[in-house]
């Protein structure tokens, strides 16, 4: 090839290509739906989406497309095969443009029907009641620790954490007002304000108002009606609202990482990469040395602890706590059996999934 309009001709012959070899997918996609019908098989697999990703890395190693490549085309191909498979409702914490929206669609493609809604406990409410299929909630941020309700509401429902992932949140200034000047009110979540404390304080904007509101989304739908207000918002809420963003990427720490779970109310199979989450309520919780006995119980049979979280027991005496472990491992394995078998009064399993990419 040695003109532009060769290079036209043979991109066109190859994308011709792609979207018959992807009609040819879809169409076993069809039949596999149709299985998983009579079944009654999930829709979402994490730990095969994650298998073929892997296999598709080592094919192109050496080549142009690495895996972050593969996972941005693939994972878009996956979520419009489950929507064949069987169209599936996922709520998530709203507005439409926050954090938590943007981690649903990174992973149920914009095909999906989505539902927002108000809070955490909405979403536990409609999976529940089955209106959804999936949800997908904040569970811990970086910075800022774990979202209690998140942890409370697992405690006591029967929905299941069947995936995670972790999205880097960057905030960006948002504004209508053609000069900072001109700004007099900023629109924010009250923690974002806080994260962009040097932003605000380099650029003269410690000393305007700041109104907090209930998340990022609200923020830029708020600016988006005031040419003298501004939000401190995500690039995505800023840009569906249509509020110019004028600076990007203003957070003080620029490794800010939320960690989302899905959830819903399936048992992923091994993927040889596994997460589990596991509720703790202790008996004898007062007895001196109660907890450092269950954890040894993991440590005899080499299982590494990834986190462990107190939480205010709701229901018992003051000043008790339960325990919210993460490990790596299945549910399924023979050493966790081992070892959730001595304690099968004390934990509830709260989902095993694959390991998400920090």
């Amino acid at each position: 090839m040695t003109t532009l309009q060769e290079c036209r001709d043979a991109i066109d012959c190859i994308d011709n290509q792609i979207l018959e070899l992807l009609n040819r997918r879809m169409a076993v996609v069809e039949r596999v739906g149709e299985i998983k019908n009579e079944s009654g098989g999930a829709i979402y697999r994490p730990e095969r989406e994650k298998a073929i990703i892997a296999r598709l890395e080592r094919l192109s190693d050496g080549k142009i497309l690495n895996k972050a490549a593969i996972e941005a085309i693939f994972l878009e191909i996956f979520a419009v095969a489950r929507n064949i498979e069987l169209p599936e409702r996922i709520a998530f914490l709203g507005p439409e443009g926050s954090f938590t929206h943007q981690a649903a669609e990174s992973r149920f493609g914009g095909m999906s029907d989505y539902l927002s809604l108000g809070s955490i406990h909405g979403v536990f409410k409609t999976l529940e009641s089955g209106r959804a299929k999936f949800g997908v909630v904040p569970v811990e941020n970086s910075r800022d620790g774990v979202v209690g309700e998140t942890l409370d509401l697992l405690a006591k429902s029967h929905i299941k954490i069947v995936a995670e992932l972790y999205m880097p949140i960057h905030m960006s200034f948002a504004t209508k007002a053609r000069h900072l000047d001109t700004v007099k009110l900023i629109y924010s979540k009250d923690k974002g304000f806080g994260q962009c404390r040097e932003f605000l304080q380099e650029h003269g904007l410690d000393n305007v108002e700041h109104i907090p509101v209930e998340s990022t989304a609200k923020a830029a739908i708020l600016a988006a009606e005031d040419a003298n207000a501004a939000a401190i918002c995500s690039h995505i809420a800023a840009k569906m609202y249509g509020v110019p963003t004028l600076f990007e990427n203003i957070e003080d720490v620029h490794n800010n990482t939320t960690r989302f779970i899905i959830l819903s109310d399936f048992k992923n199979e091994r993927s040889g990469d596994d997460k589990t989450s596991l509720f703790v309520r202790l008996k004898d919780a007062e007895k001196p040395g109660t907890l450092a006995h269950f954890l040894q119980d993991f440590d005899r049979e080499n299982i590494n602890l990834s986190k462990i979280e107190s939480r205010p027991a709701k229901d018992g005496d003051v000043f008790a706590y339960w325990f919210f472990i993460d490990f790596y491992g299945h549910i399924d394995d023979d050493n966790i059996q081992k070892v959730l078998q001595q304690h099968t009064d004390e934990v509830t399993w709260l989902g095993s999934y694959v390991r998400g990419d920090q």
